[in-house]
Order: structure tokens, then C-alpha cells, then sequence
């Protein structure tokens, strides 16, 4: 059953899309970068990278399988002497597209380059910002408060010791006249006393 086989059809039937995928491999492998159309660069890019895949494998059976599918011995040659070990150290992702603004002039058709990637390329760099999810939240709430947020917070319990301080203050101070108040209350009635034992002396 052909169900879901449907990718990559370019308008062509079996026979013809097979050849058309092997006359730009060829030129591929030959050039290193071709122009055509973003459809069939698009589907261009799985044929050509399993063809380095075989060129990487090595081997009669490998080389035999490649010349059935590009039909060119000479790029046959050049893909597996050459090509073959500019990607022992990439583990697929041997080709990369590139869309071109330009549409094709008569049929407006969506142009692309298509290339191998160099032996010393770096790759691209992620753009995406790190920690700005969901999932950094709940990192930082299982971190912990932070140095900026416990400085906060010892400032606020200061400033709270603070104003308790300055609050029991006064009343320390109120305090202290009262006891003085006091004090002269209870010696104030120690002199009828003494003058009473004068008198009963007398």
C-alpha cells in the first residue's frame, strides 16, 4: 500500500522524478552548491545525504548502490574519495538550504540554494533567550529566594526591631516618673509618723 508515500511528487512520475534526482545530486557532489527550485532542493536533501551515508560506510556493495542511483562515475569517484571525508566527524545534517527572495521570472516559482555544509562549520548558534519560560520560574521557586530578595527582607525585619525600639522608648521613659511619683508618695507619709513618736517622747 502507497498510503502517506505522497511526499516530494514535483509534478513527475516515478521514472522521471528517480532521474531528475539524480542529475542534481550529480551536479551536487560535482559543484558542491546548485540553484533550483525550494521543492526540489527540498526533496533533493534526502536523497543526497543518503548517498553520503554509503560514501561514509565505504565498501564495494556502498559504491555499486550509489553508482545505481546518481549514473555517474565520476561524481561516484568524487563522493566517496573526496566528499566522504569532509563528514566523518558530522553525524548527519550534511547539506543545508537556503531560501532566495527571488521568485523565478515566468512562473514565479520560489528559488533556493542548496549546499554542503563545510568540514569546519560551527553550526548555528541558538537565538531562542534561556529562562524565560515556565519552566525557570519554577526552577527559581525551588532555588530559593534570592540574594536581592533576603536583603529585602532583612531591611524589613530591621526597620520593624526598629520602630519597636522607639516605641518601648516612651514608655520606658512614662514609666519612670510614675515610680518616681510613687516613691515620694510612700515617703511622704513617714513624717507624721515620726512626729507622732516625737510627741508621745515629750
Amino acid at each position: 500500500m502507497r498510503h502517506r508515500k505522497h511526499n516530494h511528487q514535483l509534478g513527475r512520475k516515478k521514472e522521471h522524478r528517480i532521474a531528475t534526482m539524480a542529475a542534481l545530486s550529480t551536479a551536487l557532489i560535482t559543484h558542491g552548491r546548485i540553484k533550483t527550485t525550494l521543492a526540489k532542493a527540498k526533496a533533493l536533501r534526502p536523497f543526497a545525504e543518503r548517498l553520503v551515508t554509503l560514501a561514509k560506510k565505504g565498501g564495494l556493495a556502498n559504491r555499486r548502490l550509489a553508482a545505481s542511483r546518481i549514473r555517474s562515475p565520476e561524481a561516484v569517484k568524487k563522493l566517496f574519495d573526496e566528499r566522504a571525508s569532509e563528514f566523518t566527524d558530522r553525524n548527519g545534517g550534511y547539506t543545508r538550504i537556503y531560501k532566495l527572495g527571488n521568485a523565478r521570472i515566468g512562473d514565479a516559482a520560489e528559488m533556493a540554494l542548496i549546499e554542503f555544509v563545510p568540514a569546519n562549520d560551527p553550526g548555528y548558534s541558538s537565538s531562542r533567550r534561556k529562562g524565560k519560560g515556565k519552566g525557570a520560574k519554577k526552577s527559581a521557586a525551588k532555588a530559593g529566594p534570592t540574594p536581592a530578595k533576603e536583603g529585602e527582607e532583612a531591611g524589613k525585619e530591621e526597620s520593624a526591631t526598629a520602630t519597636a525600639v522607639a516605641e518601648e522608648e516612651p514608655k520606658a521613659e512614662a514609666a519612670e516618673p510614675a515610680a518616681e511619683a510613687t516613691g515620694s508618695e510612700d515617703a511622704a507619709p513617714e513624717k507624721p509618723e515620726a512626729e507622732g513618736g516625737e510627741a508621745e517622747k515629750k
